[in-house]
């Protein structure tokens, strides 16, 4: 009976008015803390995600801008496709470099003015400038997996964290027969403390989601397009070839 009372009076002298975030991290047991630190992880590693994303779709915008003005310029192909396998640094000009180089392995086996394999030439460009843009795709989707995750479990990992520092003030409770704020209010803080990084963790990762699926679906959009135009004139240089 006299260790219960003692263990009673610890517990319920063991808040010391420390509500700050480390204060409740140092408080909080491992469990609690073992979600802190996971969702404090996810955070940042979504914020490192964001930033290295929003630059380089920036980047890759500049550079397709800078790549179109060219290709339309009147230049020569051949010309700016020797530029292009010197410096293949985006998606837009890696697929005219892969169908600029399937291109040219035709015409130096002279099936260019070949009417039994021109149909095939066109296949076989449209079929190279489609897996590189689904390669290249497939690139820049990187880590977009763990936005979702991250954006769709973050507060779940949160709602864990508050239902175990529930229980931790629900047992100084009944382990005191008190219920002054001095025995629960050390559980709560913990328990939204948790909350609140789910949330802290899992908005900027929804947010991100959605704003790079968008840009990535547009920038798709992009490649397919000047894939068409691309495609339309080497059709023509082939039937100018036959004829």
């Amino acid at each position: 009976m006299q260790n219960e009372t003692l263990d009673a009076t610890q517990l319920a002298g063991s808040f010391d008015g420390d509500l700050s975030m480390w204060g409740l991290f140092l408080r909080a047991d491992i469990v609690v803390q073992a979600v802190m630190l996971l969702l404090l992880v996810a955070s940042f590693w979504c914020w490192a995600v964001i930033f290295e994303k929003v630059m380089r779709m920036r980047r890759l915008a500049s550079q397709a801008d800078r790549f179109e003005d060219e290709f339309w310029s009147g230049g020569s192909l051949d010309q700016l496709y020797e530029e292009s396998t010197a410096r293949p640094d985006h998606p837009m000009s890696i697929l005219f470099a892969s169908a600029m180089r399937e291109w040219r392995r035709a015409a130096e086996r002279g099936l260019v003015s070949s009417d039994t394999v021109r149909v095939g030439l066109k296949e076989r460009l449209s079929q190279v400038m489609r897996i590189t843009i689904d390669r290249e795709m497939e690139r820049l989707e990187r880590y977009m997996g763990f936005l979702a995750t991250v954006g769709s479990t973050a507060p779940f990992v949160g709602l864990f964290g508050t239902v175990w520092g529930i229980m931790n003030s629900f047992q100084a409770i009944a382990v005191t027969k008190n219920t002054s704020l001095a025995v629960v209010a050390p559980g709560i803080a913990e328990a939204l403390f948790a909350t609140a990084l789910g949330l802290v963790a899992a908005i900027p990762a929804t947010i991100a989601y959605n704003k790079f699926s968008n840009d990535l679906g547009r920038y798709a959009t992009r490649l397919e397009g000047f894939a068409g135009e691309f495609s339309a004139i080497m059709s023509r240089q082939l039937d100018e070839a036959r004829n």
